[in-house]
C-alpha cells in the first residue's frame, strides 16, 4: 500500500485529532443528547445574512431559521411555502400572494405582507433573477397585512421560480426591520420564522453554530420535499460544528463525537465505507462545478485578450486528480452549462483542446491584452480542500503562461470578505478566487447569480456584456425547452468570448454520517435538517 500523508494521518494522528480537535464535546459532555445531531459542514459560516453573500454555508444558515415564499421539491417543481394562496393573472402581469395562517417571528410577532415586501426588494437589489424582475416590475405592495401584489409591466415567466429557487442567494423572508438594511450592508440580527432558532447564548462564531427547534413554527401539511412541503423537525437541537482539517472531522465522526460530514473526504471513502457504523449517501446527485472567477474591474483581466488566455491554461483532469482521485467522481467538462443538465452544448469550445492547455497561446493572448508581468492575486481558502488544492495548481499554471501570481492564503470567510472589495489588488482587492456552485444552477442562466453580466450592479468579478443579458432576457421568455437550448447555445457561444469565468472541473461528493442518522433529504445546494432522525 502506498504511504501518504492521509494513511500516516489514519494510523498515528487520527485518535489524537479527536482529543485535539476544537469544540468537540467530551462523552460525558453529550449525555441526553439524543436528539442533538453535531455536523461539520463544507466551511465556516462567513455571515449570517445570505442574502449579502452568496456562500453556501450562509444559505444553509438561512435555511435553518428562516423561509421562503415558496420552494422548489426534490423533482424541481414550484410550490408554496409560506404563501397559502396565490393567483397569477390571465395576462401574467399580476401575481397575488396570501401569507399562509400560523406564521411567526421568533419575537413572537406576526410575519406581515409588509415583511415580505421589503425582504424581496432587498432580495432583488442582490440576486441576478431578481434584478431581472425589478427590471420589469411595477409595483410590489402589502394590500393588507397577510396580501402581496406584484405587478409586471411586462409579462416574464420565471417570477415564482426565482423566489423558490435554491440557488444563492436564497429569497429567504426577513423582518421588514432587518429588510430595510442597505442591500450593500450585512445583516447581523437573526430574527427568522423558520424550523430553527440560532441559539445565540451558545454559538460560538469560528467554532459552532447552534439551532435548537423552533417551538412556534408550524410546518405545511405535504411531506416534505427539497426545500418545499412540511418542515417537520424531529431533533431538539443541530450544531454546526468547524472543523477545517478534514481528518479530524473523519475521525470525530468514526468515534461517534459527530453525527455528519458533508464533505466524505475522497481518500478516505474506503475507511469510511469499512465502518458498519457510518453510512455514504449523495445527497446532491448532480454535483459541483468549480469556477475560476476574474474581476473585470481591474488589469490584466479588464482585457478580454487577458481573459481568452485563462481557457488555454486550465488543465480540469489535474485539478479533478488532486482533490477528487477517483475517476468517478468527476468529469472534465466545457460546456458553460453544467454537464449532464439539459443545456449542456459544445458550442465554441474549440479552445478546449481535450482539456490540454497551450501555454504558447495563453502567453500571446497575455502579451496582447499589453500584460507585462505585472503581480495578479489569487485568493486562496485553506480549509476547504478543493479550493485550497486548485488554487495551488492554477497558480502553477499561471506562472507556465508567465504570469507573476501571488497567492494569498486565507480561511473561506476571508475569502468571501475580500471578493466583495472593489479596489485594486494593492489596496486589498483581488484579481481572482476560487469556488464552486450547484450543478443544477449552473445549468441555468437565471437561477445563477453569477451568470448575470450586469457590470458593477452584479456577482462578485462584475463582469458586463449587454448581449449576455438581451440572450438571458430572451431565454426567460422563451416557452419551451427547444427554444430555450437554441438560446443556451448562443448565450455559451458568446461567453466563451468574453470569458466572466472559467470552471476546473465537475464532480460529486458522498456526505457520511453516522447511521442512526435517518431520512436526511437530497438536493443540491443546500442540507436540509427538518425531517431528519436520530435513532
Amino acid at each position: 500500500m502506498k504511504t501518504t500523508r492521509r494513511s500516516v494521518l489514519k494510523t498515528t494522528a487520527g485518535l489524537a485529532a479527536i482529543a485535539g480537535a476544537p469544540a468537540i464535546a467530551t462523552g460525558q459532555a453529550r449525555r441526553g443528547e439524543q436528539k442533538t445531531v453535531r455536523a461539520v459542514m463544507h466551511g465556516d459560516i462567513p455571515t449570517f445574512d445570505p442574502i449579502w453573500t452568496t456562500a453556501n454555508m450562509s444559505a444553509y444558515h438561512g435555511g435553518m431559521v428562516y423561509d421562503t415564499l415558496f420552494g422548489i421539491d426534490e423533482n424541481y417543481n414550484v410550490k408554496p411555502q409560506m404563501v397559502g394562496k396565490y393567483d397569477v393573472s390571465q395576462d401574467q402581469l399580476t401575481y397575488t400572494m396570501e401569507l399562509r395562517d400560523g406564521l411567526k417571528w421568533t419575537d413572537g410577532t406576526a410575519v406581515t405582507a409588509k415583511d415580505c415586501v421589503a425582504s424581496l426588494k432587498r432580495w432583488m437589489a442582490r440576486d441576478g433573477a431578481g434584478q431581472l424582475i425589478q427590471q420589469r416590475m411595477a409595483s410590489l405592495d402589502a394590500k393588507n397585512e397577510k396580501t402581496i401584489e406584484l405587478k409586471m409591466k411586462e409579462r416574464w415567466g420565471l417570477v415564482l421560480d426565482s423566489m423558490a429557487k435554491t440557488s444563492t442567494p436564497v429569497c429567504f423572508m426577513m423582518r421588514e426591520k432587518e429588510a430595510l438594511t442597505d442591500p450593500m450592508q450585512k445583516i447581523d440580527t437573526v430574527v427568522g420564522s423558520g424550523p430553527f432558532i440560532l441559539n445565540m447564548n451558545e454559538t460560538r462564531p469560528g467554532s459552532q453554530y447552534v439551532y435548537d427547534k423552533n417551538p412556534n413554527y408550524v410546518p405545511r401539511s405535504e411531506a416534505a420535499s427539497g426545500i418545499a412541503g412540511g418542515k417537520v423537525v424531529k431533533l431538539d437541537r443541530v450544531i454546526f460544528q468547524v472543523m477545517p482539517d478534514s481528518q479530524t472531522a473523519v475521525a470525530a465522526l468514526q468515534a461517534g463525537e459527530i453525527d455528519f460530514l458533508e464533505l466524505a473526504p475522497i481518500d478516505l471513502i474506503p475507511q469510511l465505507a469499512s465502518d458498519k457504523n457510518i453510512q455514504l449517501t449523495m445527497l446532491n446527485t448532480v454535483g459541483q462545478v468549480g469556477w475560476i472567477r476574474l474581476n473585470f474591474l481591474h488589469p490584466p483581466f479588464n482585457h478580454p485578450k487577458a481573459r481568452l488566455a485563462m481557457l488555454h491554461i486550465v488543465n480540469q483532469e489535474n485539478h479533478m486528480k488532486a482533490t477528487f482521485a477517483d475517476p468517478k467522481y468527476y468529469r472534465t467538462c466545457a460546456s458553460y452549462f453544467t454537464c449532464g443538465t439539459p443545456l449542456e452544448n459544445n458550442a465554441n469550445t474549440g479552445w478546449f483542446n481535450g482539456g490540454k492547455p497551450d501555454y504558447a497561446k495563453a502567453k500571446a493572448l497575455f502579451a496582447e491584452a499589453g500584460y507585462k508581468g505585472e503581480e495578479v492575486t489569487l485568493l486562496q481558502a485553506t480549509n476547504i480542500d478543493y479550493m485550497r488544492n486548485s488554487a495551488d495548481i492554477l497558480a502553477q499554471e499561471l506562472r507556465q503562461a508567465g504570469v507573476n501570481v501571488k497567492v494569498i492564503p486565507m480561511d473561506w470567510s476571508g475569502v468571501v470578505t475580500r471578493r466583495a472589495v472593489k479596489s485594486a489588488p494593492a489596496d486589498g482587492g483581488w484579481n481572482i478566487f476560487l469556488t464552486s456552485a450547484g450543478g443544477p444552477a449552473v445549468g441555468n442562466p437565471i437561477a445563477l447569480a453569477g451568470h448575470a453580466s450586469t457590470g458593477e450592479k452584479g456577482w462578485f468579478g462584475w463582469p458586463s456584456d449587454e448581449k449576455n443579458e438581451v440572450l438571458r432576457n430572451q431565454w426567460a421568455l422563451a416557452t419551451s425547452m427547444d427554444e430555450r437550448k437554441k438560446i443556451a447555445t448562443e448565450i455559451q457561444a458568446n461567453a466563451w468570448n468574453y470569458v466572466p469565468h472559467l470552471y476546473f472541473g465537475q464532480w460529486t461528493q458522498p456526505a457520511a454520517h453516522r447511521t442512526n442518522i435517518k431520512n436526511m433529504l437530497p438536493m443540491a445546494e443546500m442540507v436540509p435538517f427538518w425531517n431528519t432522525e436520530k435513532v
